[in-house]
């Protein structure tokens, strides 16, 4: 007799009202490497968390995107407002470095706002207008940030 004619009963014990054996879930390290000791049947599975909680709404933005069949171009600094802060820097004799170290920011995001690369940041782009003293957001982009000096 050959391996191939071998049965092999899994859950062998009857139990009272019907069904399988009854399955008992090891919860621990050592439950699990006795289970195997003992050649019983094993099944290790990883169970992961929802990824889409109610207070992350960056998961619920990202399936928004893509389900969407257009593609959407990041938006991106206005050049007028990159000719703004160039100017206004300029004005102040400041340098991008200043500048930068003057916001808390790296040099190259400086350099990458007044390029016209950067995606707008309202939160850096107040930094920036106090500390230039140019408006940078809405309406007068390169005005003066308190009105024309009396």
């Amino acid at each position: 007799m050959s391996d191939w004619d071998n049965v092999t009963i899994i859950g062998s014990k009857a139990r009272v009202g019907g069904g399988g054996p009854r399955a008992n879930v090891a919860k621990s390290q050592s439950q699990i490497n006795a289970a195997r000791r003992t050649g019983s049947v094993l099944s290790v599975d990883k169970k992961y968390g929802s990824t889409n909680r109610t207070n992350d709404t960056e998961g619920q933005r990202l399936t928004k995107i893509d389900r969407s069949d257009d593609i959407v171009a990041v938006k991106k600094v206005e050049a007028s407002v990159g000719k703004a802060i160039a100017k206004a820097r300029q004005e102040k004799k400041f340098s991008q470095k200043d500048l930068a170290t003057k916001v808390n920011e790296k040099p190259n995001v400086i350099n990458d706002y007044e390029a016209g690369r950067a995606q707008p940041n309202q939160q850096l782009l107040g930094k920036l207008e106090r500390a230039l003293g140019v408006k940078l957001r809405g309406k007068n982009i390169g005005e003066p940030l308190f009105g024309p000096k009396k």
